[in-house]
């Protein structure tokens, strides 16, 4: 394992030592501390270090926001069983489980309001149909899966006699897939929102679409907190009234069904035998522009598939598909394949730059490149459409229901630069996202970010396990999920 990823494990995260949980201090009560202790665990849906060095994850944005809105402190604990989520929650070790799902009988648990539907899909290798893997499974074959789905596989087994299941106890759900993938394991039922992110990086799996009852997830805590509960059914009732929540939902999940399996494993294959030839000067090129490589790179690949001579329709051409204006502009020879990596990265980072200061990262990046492919124009009518329409902006998710309505002559005839292909951009940066995120879940960055807390935010995580990383698991000493309990049924 490198060293750099132990050493910000060191840095970055307040361990917990080795004591074990049942002697762990109860939490002080958070009216009179001003603290939140919450318990969450590490992963893809959750809670993780992105590609910036940034702490991110769908329930790390919503709880800091709502110790934001409270004027109160956030200490997580990273919790990897997902069971003792709700022993500790028992033993009042925290004041919050976040990510959990609704009340499968806990005694003593209350819950606040749902906030995210999940289906509960069957992973299997590609090679199967559908029908032959649900065939083999009524018929005995083993199933791994996660705590959270045992009720649900208990509810088919009514109908299903013969299913059989192992249970992994601790680990992430995204592991289960990669195991299905590389032929580990035969089956997983998990969650569908993990099941869809992680079908990018392992396209050798399918996924189901018949499956269980939706599953609603929810933050968990002590039944007796009923001044907690209000405050969340308030908190929920809010970001749902302003969209708030829709926008965090599109932010991680928006774009994860923009490429099929079959350009997954087309963009794999180049990822190994042409991005080598190049990595180089992606790099050099980023940190001229102080821009990720990878991003660099997965742009490269949207517009020529990291060919050297493509040529489009209009007339742009090479690797980062310049105009002669563009390459002019930034001093290339376009047909140079360092050269226009050198000026696709400028223009990046030019138009990136010439965005008001304000506008927060990602939208920022997202903004800058839907302004790479239908111009800084375009992009500055959509904004104004967006104002006009009570939206924001400054964010990505408001844009791209903007920008398609550059093609309608109601909107176009309204704004400066006149008519545009507006939906062209918007799948043109919610697949490009997508490249993104295989290249990081796959590539180390140039130079890894130390990751950065808000101030009034702290993280304990047991000794023995380091952060999901970009995207990624990793560890000291690194293992994948095993099956630690078995259901004989």
């Amino acid at each position: 394992m490198k060293n750099w990823l132990i050493a910000l494990a060191t840095v970055a995260l307040v361990g917990c030592g080795d004591m074990p949980a049942n002697t762990a201090p109860q939490a002080a009560s958070w009216i009179e501390s001003r603290e939140l202790v919450v318990l969450v665990q590490n992963g893809p849906t959750t809670f993780y270090v992105d590609a910036e060095g940034h702490y991110a994850g769908l329930e790390y944005d919503l709880v800091t926001r709502f110790a934001s809105e409270n004027g109160l402190k956030v200490r997580f604990v990273v919790e990897p069983n997902y069971a003792k989520l709700f022993e500790r929650l028992q033993r009042n070790e925290a004041h919050l489980a976040v990510g959990v799902h609704e009340s499968n009988g806990e005694q003593g648990i209350g819950f606040g309001p749902a906030y995210q539907s999940v289906r509960p899909v069957l992973v299997y290798r590609n090679k199967q149909t559908e029908q032959a893997a649900l065939n083999a499974i009524n018929g005995g074959a083993a199933i791994s899966t996660m705590p959270q789905y045992v009720n649900v596989l208990n509810q088919l087994k009514v109908k299903s006699p013969s299913l059989t299941w192992n249970v992994v106890e601790a680990g992430d759900s995204e592991e289960l897939v990669e195991a299905v993938a590389q032929g580990k394991i035969d089956y997983a039922v998990i969650g569908s929102q993990v099941a869809e992110l992680a079908q990018k990086y392992y396209p050798q799996v399918a996924i189901s679409e018949k499956s269980g009852a939706p599953q609603q997830l929810a933050w968990a805590m002590q039944d007796g907190d009923t001044e907690l509960q209000a405050k969340l059914k308030q908190f929920f009732g809010e970001i749902n009234a302003d969209k708030s929540l829709a926008k965090l939902l599109d932010r991680y999940y928006g774009h994860v069904d923009r490429i099929a399996p079959p350009d997954s494993v087309a963009f794999l294959n180049k990822r190994n035998s042409v991005l080598p030839r190049y990595e180089q000067w992606f790099k050099k090129a980023a940190a001229e522009t102080n821009l990720d490589w990878r991003l660099l790179a997965a742009l490269s690949y949207q517009e020529s598939h990291w060919d050297p001579n493509a040529v489009s329709p209009f007339g742009v051409r090479g690797l980062m598909m310049l105009t002669t204006d563009t390459a002019q502009r930034m001093g290339v020879d376009r047909l140079n394949p360092v050269q226009s990596i050198q000026g696709g990265a400028r223009y990046l980072a030019m138009l990136r730059d010439g965005l008001p200061d304000d506008i927060p990262e990602p939208d920022r990046t997202w903004l800058a490149m839907a302004a790479y492919n239908v111009g800084l124009g375009h992009l500055l009518d959509a904004r104004e459409l967006a104002r006009r329409q009570n939206k924001n902006p400054d964010s990505w998710a408001d844009i791209k229901t903007t920008l398609p309505l550059l093609r309608d002559p109601k909107y176009y005839n309204t704004v400066r630069f006149g008519y545009a292909r507006g939906g062209e951009p918007v799948a043109y940066v919610e697949t490009l996202r997508s490249f993104y995120d295989i290249l990081v879940r796959f590539e180390e960055p140039a130079q890894l970010a130390e990751p950065r807390l808000a101030a009034n935010v702290e993280v304990q995580n047991p000794a023995n396990r380091v952060l999901q990383i970009n995207n990624r698991v990793v560890s000291a000493k690194p293992a994948k999920a095993k099956p630690v309990m078995t259901a004989a049924l």
